[in-house]
């Protein structure tokens, strides 16, 4: 098991992807065929839905289809795991987010998450954004985890777990390139000067986007290169 840090985040939540529940919706996903699959026999795209969460203000129900311009917030306990396009979505509890509508109707043009956290894959595409309180990032092909912790302000967590994002926070900007676990704080208030800090692997797991990834048809970095490891941020932009 991949070592994770945890810091304000259950076990469980962490430990989604070993759900029995989980694996058995997660075959039935691929072995229908996944996204294209559904949107043709106009089936729902949610994969797991445990606990409450709503849609625009509606309770949602594991047969409805989430669309892109959909606001989602998830209750205490929650679990939610989607897939709009060639993008995958595990939805902490207790979140608050926007899928908004890219060039068609299933590409997210922008995830914008309000408060909570989501770990989240996307296959390749242009203009696309992770917006938080503190920071932005734009990504391509990727597979990330976001959170934004309330007990701090809204100090934003952002993790690069593999791929190329350009970040920005405050007057900081970087470009992230990835292939094992690359992690920034968004700070509320500039620390040493800076809004974008380094950060260690928190609150997620290698399991987590390699599932993640499976559903929306796809392999992570180092599943395609057979290795793990790589090159933590060590100083500020």
């Amino acid at each position: 098991m991949t070592q994770h840090t945890l810091q304000g985040r259950s076990e469980q939540e962490v430990m989604w992807f070993q759900r029995r529940g989980f694996l058995q919706a997660a075959a039935a996903w691929t072995a229908l065929g996944g996204f294209e699959a559904a949107q043709a026999q106009n089936r729902s795209n949610v994969v797991q839905l445990i606990g409450d969460a709503t849609v625009n203000g509606k309770r949602l129900s594991p047969q409805q289809a989430i669309q892109t311009g959909d606001e989602i917030m998830t209750g205490p306990q929650s679990i939610l795991i989607f897939v709009i396009g060639n993008a995958s979505f595990h939805v902490r509890q207790n979140s608050n987010l926007t899928v908004e509508r890219g060039a068609t109707l299933n590409a997210v043009s922008v995830l914008r998450l309000i408060t909570g956290a989501v770990a989240s894959v996307w296959g390749k595409g242009s203009n696309r954004q992770i917006v938080t309180p503190t920071m932005t990032a734009g990504i391509r092909g990727t597979g990330v985890y976001t959170e934004i912790f309330a007990d701090q302000g809204g100090r934003s967590y952002f993790c690069n777990c593999y791929g190329t994002v350009d970040m920005t926070a405050g007057r900081d900007k970087t470009t992230s390139v990835s292939e094992y676990h690359q992690a920034y704080w968004g700070e509320v208030s500039p620390k040493d000067g800076h809004s974008l800090t380094p950060a260690k692997a928190i609150n997620h797991t290698d399991q987590e986007l390699e599932y993640l990834a499976r559903l929306a048809n796809q392999r992570t970095a180092w599943q395609i290169s057979g290795k793990k490891g790589g090159k933590e941020v060590q100083s500020y932009p």
